[in-house]
C-alpha cells in the first residue's frame, strides 16, 4: 500500500456543481393551475373552441381509477418535469452544435446525441402520462422555461467543460426532483406514474454519470497548457494570419 497516491480532489467543475446543488431549493408549481394572465401562452383572445384550461385535470373521464385530487397533484409535478426536460433538451442541442476540440468534436458530439435522444424520449413518456392523468401538458416554450425548476444557461460561447458542468447540474437536479415525485406517487398509490418515472430516472442517472465521468480529472488528452500561457496565446480565438485559408 506504500505506493498508493493521495485521492485526487474533485475538479473545479464538479466542486461548482456540488455547491450549486447544496443551494438548490427545488419546488413544484402546485399552485399554478389554470389560466394565468401573467403567464406566456395563456392568451384567451382567440377563436378556437375552448375545452380545458392549461394545467388542470378533468373532473371525470380520465379513464384511470385515481381520485381527481391525486391526478391533479401528480399531473402538475409531472408537467414541471416535462418543462424541465424541455429546457435540458434546448441546452443539450446548443452544446451538441458547439462541440469542438480533441475530445469534443467527435466523442462528445456523439455522447450529446445520445443525451438528446434520451431526453426527447423522456419528454414524450412524461407528457403522455400527464395527458393520461387528464391534464393539459404545458407546450409553450416560454411557459415551459417559466415553470421549469432548472434554467437555461446564459447565451454565448463558453468552454466545453463549462457547458458539460451546466448539463451535469441539470441532470442531478432532475434526479432529485423525480425522486420526490416517485415517493409521493407511492404514497398516493399512483403506481403507473411510479413505473414511468422510475424508468426515466434510471436513464437520467446514466446520463449524469456520463457527464460526471467526462469532467473527472484523469484524461488521455494532455498538453492544453499552451492555451493558458504563452505570449498572445490565451483561451479563446487564437491569432491567425488574416490571409489564411483557415479563416
Amino acid at each position: 500500500m506504500d505506493n498508493m497516491q493521495p485521492m485526487a480532489q474533485p475538479t473545479k467543475e464538479i466542486n461548482k456543481v456540488m455547491t450549486d446543488l447544496t443551494n438548490f431549493q427545488g419546488k413544484f408549481n402546485l399552485n399554478k393551475s389554470g389560466f394565468d394572465p401573467m403567464m406566456p401562452g395563456h392568451n384567451t383572445d382567440h377563436s378556437m373552441i375552448f375545452r380545458q384550461q392549461p394545467r388542470t385535470a378533468k373532473k371525470i373521464g380520465a379513464g384511470i381509477s385515481l381520485p381527481y385530487e391525486v391526478r391533479l397533484e401528480i399531473g402538475l409535478m409531472l408537467d414541471d418535469h416535462q418543462c424541465a426536460l424541455n429546457v435540458a433538451l434546448h441546452q443539450y442541442n446548443k452544446h451538441h452544435w458547439m462541440s469542438e476540440g480533441a475530445e469534443g468534436f467527435i466523442s462528445l458530439h456523439e455522447l450529446l446525441e445520445e443525451h438528446i435522444a434520451k431526453t426527447q424520449k423522456h419528454i414524450d413518456m412524461i407528457g403522455e402520462r400527464v395527458a393520461r392523468l387528464g391534464l393539459v401538458p404545458t407546450a409553450h416554450p416560454v411557459t415551459q422555461h417559466e415553470l421549469s425548476y432548472i434554467k437555461h444557461e446564459v447565451e454565448g460561447r463558453y468552454s466545453i467543460r463549462d457547458f458539460l458542468r451546466n448539463d451535469l447540474e441539470h441532470e442531478l437536479k432532475l434526479q432529485q426532483m423525480m425522486r420526490q415525485t416517485i415517493k409521493r406517487a407511492h404514497e398516493l398509490n399512483d403506481y403507473g406514474t411510479v413505473q414511468v418515472l422510475e424508468e426515466v430516472l434510471v436513464d437520467r442517472e446514466d446520463l449524469g454519470y456520463h457527464l460526471y465521468s467526462v469532467l473527472e480529472d484523469d484524461t488521455l488528452v494532455r498538453g492544453m497548457e499552451h492555451l493558458l500561457s504563452g505570449e498572445n496565446n490565451i483561451a479563446g480565438d487564437r491569432q491567425m494570419d488574416p490571409g489564411s485559408k483557415l479563416q
